[in-house]
């Protein structure tokens, strides 16, 4: 009886073990992935704006996923995150939704888009972003900036959709889409209303109050400008896409990378 309560010991130490190891691995894979204070992932806050993070992927002026976008997930703080829900739901009456491009924007991503107007690449691969003006002067024009509110998480870019649109074509990188101020048709594929240009479309088109767009889509970005203004946003009057939540001015920068949930 004594040596089979020792094998018993045994086996039940070997068990305690290797769940205290699980329990170890398990621990250390939420740390991972755990955000700093303060921070949130948007779907669990309201998973029905959609999101389709383009630094994440290929369909961006940079033609590349960007440093720190390791997975395609919109995180904002908390507030910011609670705003957009009460955006969404003053939209969803009308059947309207909002679809975010870009949330939370770490800092290493903001220096490779810098780094990226002077790294003597050729510009033909995304040209299509800005179809009036060479790579190297995007700096120089404000197009693309060295520091950037996104890594404070208080800034989105986004946009406006139907309610249950269609997912749109998927995105092929060896396609020749056309300018981002062509008709709709002719952009890469996006499911949202048309705002008269593509998201990231460095051209004065793009401008929030621009006259060089149709009454159509001057109709959609007062939509949008007004919803998100409701709330507590703030336009950037040169990108119809860009609102940065009040009183966010000098919130501090982070550069963790965005991992999945």
């Amino acid at each position: 009886m004594r040596r089979a309560s020792r094998i018993g010991w045994g086996r039940a130490g070997i068990g305690l073990a290797a769940a205290i190891a699980l329990a170890a691995m398990t621990h250390a894979a939420v740390a991972q992935r755990a955000l700093p204070a303060g921070f949130v992932y948007l779907r669990d806050v309201d998973p029905t704006i959609a999101q389709d993070i383009r630094y994440a992927d290929s369909d961006n002026f940079v033609g590349r996923p960007l440093p720190g976008y390791e997975a395609a997930e919109c995180i904002l703080r908390r507030d910011v995150a609670a705003a957009l829900k009460r955006v969404q739901a003053d939209l969803a009456a009308s059947g309207l939704s909002l679809k975010v491009y870009d949330c939370y924007r770490p800092m290493r991503a903001v220096r490779a888009m810098a780094a990226w107007v002077n790294d003597g690449r050729s510009e033909a691969v995304t040209k299509r972003f800005f179809p009036k003006l060479p790579k190297s002067s995007l700096l120089r024009a404000g197009y693309i900036a060295s520091r950037s509110r996104h890594s404070s998480g208080t800034t989105i870019d986004l946009t406006l959709m139907r309610t249950g649109a269609a997912a749109p074509a998927p995105f092929d990188p060896t396609a020749r889409y056309g300018p981002c101020t062509a008709p709709l048709a002719q952009r890469s594929p996006d499911n949202a209303v048309d705002m008269g240009t593509s998201f990231d479309c460095f051209d004065a088109a793009s401008y929030t109050a621009s006259a060089a767009i149709g009454a159509e889509p001057r109709r959609w970005r007062n939509v949008l400008l007004a919803a998100m203004r409701k709330q507590g946003f703030a336009n950037y009057d040169h990108e119809w896409w860009h609102f940065s939540y009040a009183g966010s001015a000098g919130a501090p920068a982070y550069d963790f990378p965005i991992r999945s949930r």
